[in-house]
């Protein structure tokens, strides 16, 4: 395993280069898919959704350390999510000082759907990859979000 202080090859660096110039365009892919599957819902605010579903919700101050985003910027997100009828705040009995953001009917429904528009489009170009490159960039990727603090 390369540890980072040794130099790497002329053929490391090159591939480097060309996963950096990919990961950019899978990025800027992903919010332009995002807002042709759903117009509602930008990149930002399907991981923010995504993120409430998984965690059966949580914290503004969660999700801000989580992102490692200023509380201000998570702030504007979630009201703009409460506003369109997203998420709503709950107090939970053991700890009034808290507010804990869940998912609407509506959040949840929106999240399903655009779940299912984005999965297809991804089924669409992985169509005719085989299973064995599918199985593995599948734990490439798993291990490089792992490797960033997923």
């Amino acid at each position: 395993m390369h540890q980072g202080t040794e130099p790497r090859t002329a053929a490391a660096e090159t591939a480097l280069r060309v996963l950096y110039r990919e990961i950019t365009a899978l990025s800027r892919r992903a919010r332009s898919t995002a807002a042709r599957t759903h117009p509602e819902l930008s990149l930002v605010s399907f991981t923010l959704l995504s993120h409430l579903e998984d965690r059966g919700g949580c914290t503004a101050t969660d999700l801000a350390a989580h992102y490692a985003l200023d509380k201000s910027t998570v702030s504007r997100q979630v009201a703009a999510l409460e506003k369109a009828g997203f998420v709503e705040r709950r107090v939970p009995p053991e700890d009034h000082r808290v507010q804990v953001l869940q998912l609407t009917a509506k959040g949840t429904a929106v999240l399903g759907e655009a779940m299912r528009l984005r999965g297809a489009l991804i089924r669409e170009r992985l169509a005719d990859w085989p299973e064995e490159d599918l199985e593995r960039f599948a734990g490439y990727l798993v291990r490089y979000n792992d490797a960033v603090g997923g």
